[in-house]
């Protein structure tokens, strides 16, 4: 056999390792320095696909109607049948939609996705964007609601009930270890609310210019609701919190959040970069965050394998 039928064989057998999710880890089992060339390629090849979105539906009891979300599948998810992969929820803030977060004028995800997934600061991940209206709809003159209220149970329907429509539709990792949840604004506020009243579906939670004290009360206030927390998922959670140095209420909101969490040993970031409460600030940090819960998503994979390690 010549050296290129050889070449496009080791390909072809890379490629249908990879596709039944069983490419050994193992350098000393490589067949050869060729084949290792052509698996990075095909890594390479796969991570560097143009990603895509959809605009999905569901019939969601707890909101008594339709319900709709965004999600984006991370590259090579229909090559690899067996693979499951982590979620990621995006809320998206005021007057906003399940596409915000897409919208090439606003959030430009993808972009960010991309950049991550191809230099491997975030494991390829499946992306959703709820739908975080309550019943009033989208306006300007309100933001939405992340709980559980008068105008809508948004809380159990963004962090119960779809949650339970992503696991059956989508092949993910079941752990809440490889779950989180962020959004920006009153989406940032939202991620953390609906986060710690579901800490069995979220572990890993993300503001940008959020705030943590709420009009409707304690409860839905993180700064105070936080204390209220179990130890075992005080433990389990990792908080990311940044905001623009010229959004001087959001700073402070954070400041005293993140004071909050140190006091209770939760483990946390709180950063604060030039900018003030605009979508290129969103924009430009969204890798700060993202980059944040690959960290997390890595440790979390480091300490399952540990755990299984212990129990062979």
């Amino acid at each position: 056999m010549n050296q290129q039928k050889y070449s496009i064989f080791l390909l072809l057998s890379v490629l249908s390792l990879i596709g039944c999710n069983y490419w050994p880890i193992s350098t000393a089992q490589v067949p050869s320095k060729t084949a290792a060339k052509l698996l990075s390629q095909a890594n390479a090849d796969i991570l560097a696909t143009p990603l895509t979105y959809q605009i999905e539906t569901y019939k969601s009891q707890v909101m008594g109607g339709n319900r709709t979300y965004g999600v984006s599948l991370p590259p090579g998810y229909a090559q690899n049948s067996q693979q499951r992969y982590p979620v990621i929820f995006l809320l998206h803030g005021g007057h906003g939609e399940p596409i915000t977060w897409f919208d090439k004028n606003k959030g430009e995800a993808l972009k960010t996705l991309e950049k991550l997934y191809t230099t491997g600061k975030l494991q390829p991940s499946i992306i959703i964007t709820p739908d975080g209206n309550d019943k009033r709809g989208s306006s300007r003159y309100w933001d939405p609601e992340y709980f559980d209220g008068s105008n809508g149970k948004v809380s159990t329907a963004v962090g119960n009930e779809l949650v339970k429509v992503v696991k059956s539709r989508y092949r993910t990792l079941p752990n809440p270890n490889f779950w989180a949840m962020g959004g920006l604004s009153s989406g940032g506020w939202g991620a953390v609310n609906i986060g710690l009243h579901n800490l069995n579906n979220f572990s890993i939670l993300f503001s940008h210019s959020g705030y943590f004290r709420d009009k409707s009360g304690p409860s839905n206030s993180p700064i105070t609701f936080i204390k209220d927390v179990p130890t075992q998922a005080k433990k389990r959670l990792r908080i990311y919190l940044d905001t623009g140095s010229s959004d001087i209420d959001e700073v402070k909101e954070g400041e005293k959040f993140s004071q909050e969490l140190a006091r209770l040993n939760i483990y946390h970031v709180f950063r604060q970069f030039p900018g003030s409460h605009t979508w290129q600030y969103w924009r430009e940090h969204l890798t700060d965050s993202l980059t944040f819960v690959g960290e997390q998503f890595k440790a979390a994979q480091v300490a399952s394998k540990d755990k299984n390690l212990r129990h062979d």
